[in-house]
């Protein structure tokens, strides 16, 4: 990841040294899909960088992933890994600018751009010190997604009446004696003699009282005009998780997609998709496609190239998704694995590489449908995940608690989005129908869940004021509180029962009219994600075990009778008996931000007045 060159003059013919682009490290591919993305901040040493736009990355070295319904569902022709670097030809794989422009000097103190500092090349020094620069500990964002360095200036001299930057004719200086852990202690002072310490700056309108207003930049994309932006912009701290959140798309390779024809006609299209279908029959012909195929018909793969160039080419003329409609893709997607997941679907070992292996356990499951109410286990022993970068927000994180605004990954539009690919393996659970209609028919779980559902929509109502965005209705349902806390219990247990990380697990809802089960699955890129121990914790006999001590650990917390009668716990007050004691989990681990929970739709109230599932 490099940043672009400065513009140098043009140079005559003579032959000279060839400037290239600096090297700045190295980040893993997936921490390019969820860490470190388009427009978020990294820090290298003591500088400070912006990851560039898609369309300036070198899609020449990022390996085409395919997954034909998520690409569809997001409008985009493929996915691409993100491009590794190339030492041998010099040759970068993703771009970076420098973000913050402001730097300061921790000897002299000054403050101002960092090209004013005439640093050495390749070095952020002060000229006058020779002292590593430190970059901007503040920066200013909106809910938009637009990005800027914090107007030191107009924060200094908001007393004094001056409005234009640097009109007084003075410099800027940064301190902090470090007196106290507050920004009382951080000190901006300006030559002219005003000074004011950063404390109240962070308040939600700190710069819309100062008439600063948003300028509407977009630094991560080259050559981005600034955009029209009435939205109040808010002070952030640099390092801040509040300064970028993905805003990723996932998708389990599932049959008939992953398999077969198929399978082989999709990993095909990348290189067929503008060609025409004797093109095709030729390329087929001259490369022996089918030489170790010889079952399939050249024309059936013909005609799914055909088909899958019309489908996208509709899809794609409507442009990428908006984040009104961010739940659209989603739902399409869960359906098809919800089916795919209640069907076997065994190992063929003629059918070569197998992205979905799914079959029920050999034990007998009818104890636990019984005891626990199980309508269905389904062991997935093999399962591939691909997940996407579709954008990214700013302050508001994406979810089912917020209706973020999506800022762009590209300034020339591109057909194809940043992902990755992921290997594992998980158990499918699906509680039993009937017994779970008559339970979520009962008054103590409609009442719990009316009251998250209230302050859900509340809170989504608050979100959307001034914007004529439309608002989404909560689905927070006693159906979807006792999936989502039920799979967080079972995630605390098997981690600590079969030895993986909390953090390499996740889970995956299917919550809805006609939809009941959860899957728990581990899918990482690292070493936890084949230790081949989650499929064993589904047999009949441990899955049992498991269930009972998940469910007695949830009947008892470390802040009961606090967290067990609250009456709106977590972020925004969207949860009711859950703590970070009892339910919560890693970020990772949980594809809702940690909302929607109640540990009574489990074990019950202990008032008695809500009867729990189990």
């Amino acid at each position: 990841m490099t940043p672009l060159p400065p513009r140098t003059r043009r140079r005559s013919l003579v032959s000279g040294p060839v400037r290239v682009a600096r090297r700045l490290g190295e980040i893993r591919r997936a921490q390019l899909i969820t860490t470190y993305g388009v427009g978020a901040m990294i820090a290298v040493d003591n500088e400070s960088f912006l990851v560039r736009g898609i369309d300036s990355w070198d899609v020449s070295r990022a390996p085409v992933v395919v997954e034909p319904r998520l690409s569809d569902q997001l409008h985009v022709y493929e996915f691409r890994l993100p491009p590794a670097p190339d030492p041998d030809l010099a040759k970068d794989g993703v771009r970076a600018v420098r973000f913050p422009e402001w730097y300061s000097c921790p000897r002299c103190g000054a403050l101002q751009p960092y090209r004013k500092f005439n640093s050495p090349s390749g070095r952020a020094e002060c000229s006058n010190c020779q002292e590593g620069l430190v970059p901007s500990r503040f920066v200013m964002a909106c809910a938009n997604g637009h990005l800027e360095d914090f107007p030191y200036w107009q924060w200094v001299h908001r007393n004094n009446g001056r409005t234009e930057t640097g009109s007084c004719g003075g410099g800027l200086t940064f301190r902090s004696d470090g007196s106290t852990a507050s920004l009382r202690a951080v000190l901006i002072s300006c030559s002219c003699g005003v000074s004011a310490s950063m404390e109240g700056s962070f308040r939600r309108a700190a710069l819309d009282d100062l008439r600063i207003r948003c300028g509407g930049r977009l630094p991560w994309l080259k050559d981005a005009p600034a955009e029209h932006c009435t939205e109040a912009p808010r002070t952030l701290q640099r390092g801040s998780s509040s300064v970028w959140f993905p805003v990723v798309h996932s998708a389990l390779s599932i049959p008939p997609w992953s398999e077969g024809l198929a399978k082989l006609a999709a990993g095909l299209y990348s290189k067929l998709k503008d060609e025409d279908d004797s093109f095709v029959r030729r390329y087929l012909r001259v490369e022996k496609i089918l030489e170790h195929h010889p079952a399939y018909d050249p024309e059936e793969i013909v005609s799914l190239i055909r088909e899958r160039r019309e489908t996208e080419r509709s899809s794609t003329e409507q442009g990428p998704i908006e984040s009104g409609q961010q739940d659209a893709p989603r739902t399409a997607i869960y359906r098809d694995e919800y089916d795919s997941l209640r069907r076997t679907h065994r190992e063929d070992p003629d059918v070569g590489a197998q992205d979905f292996v799914c079959e029920p356990p050999a034990g007998s499951t009818g104890p636990l449908r019984e005891s626990h109410g199980l309508g269905q286990i389904m062991l997935v022993k093999r399962l591939r995940e691909v997940r996407a970068l579709q954008s990214f927000t700013r302050i508001e994180e994406p979810g089912l608690a917020a209706m973020p605004r999506h800022a762009p990954i590209w300034h020339q539009r591109q057909t194809w989005l940043p992902a990755i690919e992921v290997r594992g393996e998980g158990v499918f659970l699906r509680l039993d129908t009937d017994r779970l209609r008559q339970w979520e028919q009962l008054p103590g779980p409609l009442s719990r869940a009316r009251r998250i559902r209230a302050n859900h929509d509340r809170l989504l109502h608050e979100r959307a004021k001034g914007s004529d965005r439309p608002v989404p209705s909560s689905h927070a349902d006693p159906r979807y509180v006792l999936l989502h806390t039920l799979a967080h219990v079972l995630i605390n247990e098997w981690s600590l029962d079969g030895g993986y990380p909390a953090a390499a697990l996740r889970e995956r809802l299917y919550a809805g009219d006609d939809m009941a089960g959860i899957l728990i699955y581990t899918a990482t890129s690292d070493s936890a994600g084949s230790l081949g121990g989650i499929v064993a914790q589904g047999e009949p006999d441990r899955l049992e075990s498991s269930l009972r001590s998940a469910l007695a650990r949830a009947g008892w917390c470390s802040n009961d009778p606090l967290c067990a009668e609250s009456e709106a716990s977590g972020a925004d007050g969207l949860n009711l008996a859950a703590c970070h004691a009892c339910v919560l989990l890693p970020e990772t681990s949980c594809e809702n931000n940690n909302i929607l929970l109640d540990r009574a739709t489990l074990i019950g109230s202990l008032d008695g007045s809500s009867p729990g599932f189990f």
